[in-house]
């Protein structure tokens, strides 16, 4: 296997199953596509901070190194390059009282919210596998603090027709290193995804239609 490569550096083709990669490049927006209307898009590539003042938006700073939705209400954005098997390692940061999602292959949601501090973490909270499982337990840090995720998944299979044979598989999800889900299965995609269909090989997409958000280090391996 390849070292992954800095994140300004990295190329890549429309599918990646090889080779360690990242589909964002650090420096702009270059390789990813909105879901809706690209003019109401907040993203932009930056630096975030949280707001001293008001602590739900973003303070936005124009270099480079995060993929940032600077306001929220905007539209969703997914890479080019496709994936199917593989692990992806992001790490994300939400003001307080924010609220996004990871969706693997652009159609499986990993809830991404301002859950500090919350006992008992449901089905909205942060990590929850979103209309399917909630966490095991809130290994959410404060708002404005960057978290990681590290995403073990298995997609779906079908045959030669077409046919779904197998369902799509989340083998484990770790939260700023605690274990959230082990082995569970995605019988059906989540509502919202970027066309709502299950495939082999799918896209990674952002939630930016909630709140703001900021996510960086995103790297994707095969899962072995």
């Amino acid at each position: 296997m390849k070292s992954l490569l800095p994140l300004c550096l990295c190329t890549l083709t429309l599918t990646l199953a090889a080779d360690d990669a990242s589909p964002f490049n650090g420096k702009d927006l270059a390789g990813w596509k909105t879901k809706g209307a690209k003019e109401k898009s907040q993203w932009t590539a930056g630096t975030a901070t949280m707001n001293a003042v008001k602590n739900g938006e973003l303070t936005v700073a124009k270099d480079s190194g995060e993929l940032v939705n600077a306001k929220g209400g905007g539209v969703d954005i997914y890479s080019e390059a496709t994936f199917g098997d593989a692990i992806f390692e992001i790490e994300v940061m939400v003001p307080k009282g924010s609220n996004s999602g990871i969706y693997v292959m652009g159609e499986y949601e990993i809830q991404v919210f301002d859950s500090f501090g919350k006992a008992k973490p449901g089905g909205g909270d942060m990590g929850a596998l979103y209309g399917a499982q909630p966490p095991r337990v809130n290994a959410s840090k404060k708002p404005g603090e960057w978290q990681k995720y590290e995403i073990h998944f298995k997609a779906p299979r079908f045959d030669a027709n077409g046919k779904k044979t197998s369902n799509a598989v989340f083998q484990k999800v770790i939260l700023n290193g605690q274990v959230l889900h082990e082995n569970v299965e995605m019988p059906k995609g989540t509502p919202g995804g970027v066309d709502g269909k299950e495939k082999a090989k799918g896209p990674i997409m952002f939630q930016g239609d909630h709140g703001p958000v900021a996510f960086r280090n995103i790297a994707i391996k095969p899962l072995k």
